[in-house]
């Protein structure tokens, strides 16, 4: 079956945004709630084990402030936290302060000259998904993405593969008609569990992580003057990503059995 769609991750993925978006974000909302948490660069790395922004602030919690959870509004509290941290993120991403990795706008436009459809699946939230795009890609260039399945459209986070699944459902698509750009082991599992076949350029936090099954591991996408570099899998023809090499790599994937994936 012909490729018809690219599927996109967000975080780590489109734009570097963990390091100096999120984790300073997480921060000032800690801040202004008065809590004397910080989130340095290592711990950060740590938590991003944890898919989900309000799931991350209760993990952490739970390792590091138990009494925060024990408060009878600790549901909420964790609500409004991350509330606030998405309003920090979204101030930081209108300043125009996190740029698209490298080979993402140029393999984009050539997407779209192509009739490629494109999406997203992410579990950030559509807030953040809306703002990285417009800030980066303009009006027109958001607009190109079809579908955009963010946030808690699904129940289930990364790994679990219920947020591609639920982007191909509205994209009206196979898994064998897409693939999918991950950058983190996590989204690999989840785009594998939804038999899309994945292409994955690693970021600063994930580039240690386990990325078997993925058909190509690489830096990133890369951009003539500056050459991508192949991790593992197979290896591109030329210096950077494009879709007449996204085409070749395309292969029908049979999706493995999700662990928490029961009958009803």
């Amino acid at each position: 079956m012909r490729l018809q769609a690219l599927i996109f991750d967000v975080d780590g993925t489109l734009a570097d945004t963990e390091r100096d978006g999120h984790r300073p974000a997480f921060n000032a909302a800690f801040a202004g709630a008065g809590l004397p948490w910080r989130w340095d660069e290592t711990l950060y790395g740590d938590l991003l084990g944890v898919t989900g922004g309000k799931e991350r602030i209760r993990h952490f919690a739970q390792r590091h402030a138990a009494e925060f959870l024990a408060r009878p509004d600790a549901d909420a509290a964790v609500r409004e936290l991350h509330a606030a941290k998405t309003r920090h993120y979204l101030a930081h991403l209108a300043a125009g302060a996190i740029p698209l990795r490298p080979g993402v706008a140029r393999l984009l436009q050539e997407a779209w000259e192509c009739g490629l459809r494109l999406a997203i699946a992410t579990t950030t939230t559509p807030e953040n998904v809306t703002q990285l795009l417009l800030s980066t890609l303009g009006a027109e260039g958001a607009r190109r993405f079809e579908v955009i399945g963010a946030g808690d459209v699904v129940e289930r986070k990364k790994p679990a593969p219920d947020i591609y699944r639920w982007v191909l459902q509205k994209l009206d698509l196979p898994a064998a008609a897409c693939l999918a750009v991950e950058d983190s082991a996590h989204g690999l599992a989840a785009s594998l569990g939804a038999g899309i076949a994945t292409v994955v350029t690693v970021s600063e936090y994930t580039r240690d992580q386990d990325f078997r099954g993925a058909t190509a591991v690489l830096s990133d996408l890369g951009e003539p003057a500056t050459p991508c570099v192949a991790l593992q899998g197979e290896r591109p023809s030329g210096a950077c990503v494009d879709v007449a090499q996204l085409r070749a790599w395309h292969r029908p994937q049979r999706p493995p059995s999700y662990a928490s994936d029961k009958k009803l």
